[in-house]
């Protein structure tokens, strides 16, 4: 089963760099090998289930830890 994701970090952060809560949850998603839109307000990512499932875990771990005070997820069936 393939899925998607698309995730927020927050706080937002306005001009400059993203915020270290962004950054490295977009690093450990390539690192696992899933392809990733990041962008200034959120990130989507798709791959199969069994890669991305752990992987979102990883995600909300990784963003709190670096200083995320929300994170909002919502992944569905991605099929097609």
């Amino acid at each position: 089963m393939r899925l998607r994701a698309e995730f927020t970090t927050e706080p937002f952060h306005g001009e400059g760099d993203p915020p270290a809560h962004a950054v490295e949850t977009l690093r450990a998603l390539e690192k696992a090998g899933l392809a990733c839109e990041f962008g200034p307000l959120g990130t989507a990512v798709a791959g199969p289930g069994e890669a991305l499932i752990p992987a979102m875990g990883e995600v909300l771990a990784l963003a709190f830890a670096h200083g995320a005070s929300r994170v909002t997820l919502q992944v569905e069936r991605d099929d097609e």
